[in-house]
């Protein structure tokens, strides 16, 4: 695959400060900050609830039930964003005085994804008389239905995009919504239910409740912790709205104002509570989390999220790091089998198609989604990863666009979906559905991520449709890397207070990201560590300056190189913290050869 480093186009920065550093004026400018205003993440500057559509009459039903203590069930999805907004909306609720609050959690293998009427069977039992979604339920009609038969009530709290029909819930909260004025539609999961919580609590304090009620009003901003992870574990685009709701709960994890869950997951992942950035919930945590999801039980998850408990917090953090290294363990594997695969295929040649599916009869259906994210990676073409669903049986999860009879004889796998920019994934499957009746079971996604299922006996059939669609929307240009780089840094501004400087102006995350510079730097050493990451110091051209770097998981074999005596280099400026002592040091994204030694 050949990648590209393309400077990103500079642009006037003479709205902002004219004391702001002019490396983070040109950063700020390029990503359409472009003036004081832009840059405020003040708690005051969010969108107001009310502009959701649907959200007062979510808040009356939820006033309805509190004023009579019905029993409320959430059902939530099996996601880390699934599992903050499942602990948000409990911990929200009984502090507002429900007295009769619980959750259930499908597991992915046996029920599949959202509320299906097999979950609501289940839930029934515990008879609840209102059922709210979080993360999910926009597409389950069946499931409405289901629990409507039962004389179960349903709030549906969801931002995945709906489908040409809406399930007939009392209450729908989600900014995607067709006619919804809410401004941000990158919303989570777990933002769409803090917003319905901040509303409720406005209509309970205009009534008085707390004071009748004598209870304390709840502080929502204390829970700002979980909306920083679920957003940043979603990868959803970080516009000004989601800054904000990220930025402040950065700002209360630092403080350790925190569950202790959190706390707990961090230190399991190694880093420093005090100094972590948007990156550290990404990386550290959200892999922890949704590692329950994939291999075992979210409610283990859940369950961290929701006790206030350090020992607790604690031991169940130790679980959810052994099961993320479990699932570690096999998605190296499948990503060798996948690999191994293409290796049948030259890659440079035509006869790639434009749009991938792979599949393995002895694939992890938990773990494809990542493995589709890593062959995207690679290859720079949309990738969809499928697993067989398990023993035959038709997975009854209803997704967006859901119009096939379930035939229970035929067997069925899942796909997980990942894309590059310019191709809207979910609108591809809709169209290969629209255009094939019955090729698909079911659907659903956002832009850059989608899953589905689909008969067995119809993958072959499938993955040439979804070739031949992809195709279609995209020409040769588009399916080569780019990577963009914030332009090139003097020698002088090398330095561990630039670093500081950068990270100080998150968050930083998708559709906001991270800056990364390029330039071309001396080698003076390198070396392997573990095998697979490269250690080098460089120096910049023409200065004296030495510099720690380090590439993780390069390609195997390809380094360290010792006839190189020049690269160039592009990177992110770190704070490498290491025994108490704090230095500058290039994260490298990408290496190119520049300059080979001379032979003697």
């Amino acid at each position: 695959m050949t990648l590209n480093i393309r400077r990103r186009q500079l642009i006037s920065a003479d709205g902002l400060p004219s004391d702001l550093h002019p490396v983070l004026r040109r950063v700020l400018a390029a990503r359409h900050i472009s003036c004081t205003d832009d840059m405020s993440l003040e708690m005051q500057r969010l969108h107001a609830p009310s502009l959701l559509k649907g959200i007062s009459g979510a808040v009356e039903l939820l006033y309805q039930h509190l004023q009579q203590q019905n029993r409320l069930l959430i059902v939530s999805d099996f996601d880390a964003d699934g599992a903050t907004s499942c602990a948000l909306g409990v911990r929200a609720l009984r502090s507002m005085g429900f007295n009769n609050v619980d959750y259930i959690v499908p597991n992915r293998f046996e029920y599949g994804y959202g509320l299906t009427p097999e979950i609501v069977t289940l839930a029934q039992q515990g008879e609840p008389h209102l059922i709210i979604t979080v993360d999910n339920g926009i597409s389950s009609i069946e499931g409405v239905e289901a629990a409507h038969a039962f004389g179960i009530q349903v709030l549906i709290t969801d931002h995945h995009l709906p489908g040409r029909e809406l399930p007939l819930a009392e209450a729908i909260v989600n900014p995607n919504q067709t006619d919804c004025e809410f401004p941000s539609k990158a919303l989570a999961g777990v933002g769409v239910i803090f917003y319905l919580m901040l509303a409720l609590r406005a209509r309970l304090r205009e009534c008085n409740w707390f004071i009748e009620q004598q209870i304390t009003e709840p502080n929502l901003a204390d829970l700002l912790d979980l909306v920083a992870l679920g957003t940043i574990a979603d990868v959803v685009a970080l516009d000004r709205n989601n800054r904000i709701l990220v930025n402040e709960g950065l700002r209360r994890i630092r403080a350790r104002k925190a569950c202790p869950g959190i706390l707990a997951l961090l230190e399991t992942g190694r880093r420093d509570v005090g100094n972590i950035v948007a990156a550290d919930l990404g990386f550290a945590v959200g892999p922890r989390l949704n590692a329950a999801g994939r291999l075992d039980d979210m409610k283990l998850g859940i369950e961290c999220l929701l006790t206030d408990d350090e020992h607790t917090a604690k031991a169940i953090a130790v679980r959810l790091d052994r099961i993320n290294e479990e699932r570690k363990v096999i998605e190296t594997q499948m990503r060798d089998q996948a690999l191994d695969t293409l290796q049948t295929i030259d890659l440079n040649a035509e006869q790639l198609p434009f749009g991938l599916c792979i599949y393995n009869t002895e694939w992890h259906q938990g773990v494809i989604g990542i493995l589709a994210s890593r062959i995207k990676d690679k290859l720079h073409r949309p990738v969809i990863a499928f697993a067989d669903a398990g023993n035959g049986e038709v997975d009854t999860g209803v997704m967006a666009g859901s119009s096939a009879t379930k035939n229970l004889a035929e067997p069925e796998i899942k796909g997980s979906a990942r894309s590059i920019q310019g191709l809207h994934i979910r609108d591809v499957l809709d169209t290969i559905a629209t255009r094939n009746p019955g090729l698909i079971s079911r659907f659903g996604g956002h832009a850059m991520a989608a899953g589905l299922s689909i008969e067995k006996r119809h993958y072959e059939r499938f993955a040439s449709a979804f070739a031949l669609e992809v195709g279609r929307l995209l020409n040769e240009e588009a399916l080569q890397a780019v990577i963009v780089s914030d332009g090139e840094l003097d020698a002088q501004e090398l330095t561990l207070g630039m670093a500081q400087l950068l990270r100080d102006n998150g968050p930083w995350g998708q559709s906001f990201p991270e800056p990364l510079f390029d330039g071309v730097f001396r080698v003076m050493q390198q070396r392997l560590l573990a095998d697979k990451h490269l250690k080098l110091v460089v120096s910049p051209q023409n200065n004296n300056t030495v510099l720690d770097a380090i590439a993780f998981n390069v390609p195997q074999g390809a380094w360290p190189r010792h006839d190189i005596s020049e690269l160039r280099l592009v990177y992110r400026l770190d704070v490498n913290e290491y025994r108490g002592k704090r230095n500058v040091q290039l994260l490298v994204e990408h290496i190119e050869p520049i300059t080979a030694k001379p032979t003697s």
